[in-house]
């Protein structure tokens, strides 16, 4: 029988688990990754086309209903996942056999030490990222499966994105920490370990919340609740400005942090110790009390009252990241270090005010006959705009500063703002 009525106690587990599994991957795709290849000595242009690892994100919502029309939603998390572990401890042996660093200024592999391994190290990545988006796809669409009121599904917000959270915090501190003391391959491996332990937890623990599989359907029939679980999502008031406000709701900040990583490493010359500690302890740990606050805020004040207030303090702070990139502290003073840390957690715990926001209205968006499908849809619209100006980051940097960087965030952030003069904010579903 579908286990549809859990208690608290037995939800807050799997919960907790399942969002961090979901934060997981998508580090070790979208950070982790990263500072590896930025500490082997690749250039920023090529840092900065990382960020089109975040397009398997934005094009999820294409294979989004097959999760609501094959299988069941546990199934589908739990295989992904299986995948996923598989992929990790594939990329870390790519990492053992990869170079320890490229020439300065170097532009082709050829003729490297260990370039084949680099090679297929960035073409795992790439699968992996899509892989990896799958797995966000089943987590959400089964979370609203098992938990299908509304109010409730909204009383787990700060639950959800605390943990996802905590996989920022671990990967950023933990991995990158590893990777210091042992080495690179040592860090992912640690991280597919990670989620092997997450796989057989929720072997064991998730709730089964659907009766078994899909039934099969006509193939005529199957391709009109396809089409539908896509055009249904556009029946809503004002769809077009729906659309801009989610592309662009968190586009300053994302285009801020898309060269985060080089920013610190190469710019200000903080160190990997001080990387661990300051993006992967504080920052996060920041990020995390802001989520907490908005979803205190949106639970007290609810999304109307409390949209505005939240999202112009998401966006000012823009301001000082700008102001770090003009004053250019020296890290190895304490005065620089702690100049860089209060600014970093600044920005951070502002950025997290947002995050609540957008992932509340974007369930409010959802219909419950295709949960899977549009929330997919909505959150894979809301990263479109990061994937394409921040995979461009590395180029505006290169061409210019990161100060102008970070003012082109601030410009970017601007038309979410003007949306809300006029986006009708959608009321709660009621469960059916």
């Amino acid at each position: 029988m579908p286990d549809t009525g859990q208690p608290e106690r037995r939800r807050i587990p799997w919960v907790s688990s399942t969002y961090f599994a979901e934060g997981l991957p998508y580090m070790l795709v979208r950070y982790l990754a990263g500072v590896y290849l930025t500490d082997i000595g690749v250039k920023e242009s090529y840092l900065g086309f990382l960020n089109f690892l975040g397009i398997p994100w934005n094009l999820k919502f294409l294979w989004a209903p097959a999760i609501d029309l094959f299988g069941t939603k546990r199934g589908w998390l739990l295989k992904v996942e299986g995948v996923l572990v598989v992929g990790f401890l594939a990329l870390a042996l790519l990492a053992a056999f990869g170079p320890l660093a490229l020439p300065p200024g170097a532009t082709t592999l050829e003729g490297l030490d260990g370039a084949v391994a680099l090679r297929g190290f960035l073409a795992l990545l790439v699968a992996l990222a899509f892989i990896a988006a799958t797995h966000d796809v089943a987590i959400d669409a089964y979370y609203m499966e098992a938990i299908r009121n509304p109010t409730e599904q909204a009383a787990y917000t700060g639950l959800r994105v605390m943990t996802y959270r905590l996989a920022i915090v671990f990967t950023k501190s933990v991995l990158v920490a590893a990777a210091g003391i042992w080495a690179w391959s040592g860090a992912f491996v640690c991280g597919a370990a990670t989620l092997a332990l997450l796989l057989a937890f929720h072997s064991w623990y998730l709730p089964r919340v659907e009766t078994g599989p899909a039934k099969r359907r006509g193939g005529v029939t199957m391709l009109r609740q396809y089409g539908l679980a896509f055009t249904s999502w556009l029946h809503q008031d004002r769809v077009g400005i729906a659309l801009l406000f989610i592309v662009t709701y968190k586009l300053g900040d994302e285009v801020l942090f898309s060269m985060n990583t080089p920013f610190l490493l190469r710019e200000l010359g903080v160190t990997k110790v001080q990387l661990a500690w300051l993006a992967g302890i504080l920052g996060t740990t920041a990020s995390i009390a802001g989520s907490l606050v908005s979803a205190w805020a949106l639970r007290r004040f609810g999304l109307r009252r409390a949209v505005w207030p939240l999202t112009l303090a998401m966006n000012l702070n823009i301001w000082a990241y700008a102001w770090l990139a003009h004053a250019l502290p020296d890290p190895t003073t304490q005065a620089g270090i702690g100049l860089i840390a209060g600014v970093h957690a600044y920005e951070q715990f502002a950025a997290g005010l947002g995050n609540a926001v957008l992932v509340v209205y974007i369930m409010r968006t959802c219909h419950p006959d295709f949960k899977a499908a549009h929330y997919a849809i909505a959150s894979a619209i809301s990263s479109v705009g990061s994937s394409l100006f921040g995979g461009f980051g590395g180029l505006i940097v290169e061409a210019t500063s990161y100060l102008h960087l970070f003012v082109l965030a601030f410009a970017l952030a601007l038309p979410s703002m003007l949306c809300l003069l006029v986006l009708p904010i959608p009321e709660e579903r009621r469960a059916e």
